[in-house]
């Protein structure tokens, strides 16, 4: 993500961004981190998604393995 990206999805100006960058570190590893916990939980729901599908499957009887 770039930092206008990241800039846009804070909705802070990018003049903002790079002042925390430079002024305060720690948010920017909070932010960093939230974000990185954001994706880890979408792939998370994805794979229960497909969990959920292939159960689905087995209890109709259809399931080929």
């Amino acid at each position: 993500m770039t930092r206008k990206e990241l800039a846009e999805k804070l909705e802070v100006d990018p003049n903002t961004l790079r002042n925390w960058e430079k002024n305060k570190p720690e948010l920017i590893k909070l932010i960093n981190a939230g974000l990185m916990l954001e994706k880890q939980i979408q792939e998370i729901e994805k794979n229960l998604n497909e969990l959920k599908k292939i159960q689905e499957i087995s209890n109709s009887g259809k399931l080929i393995i």
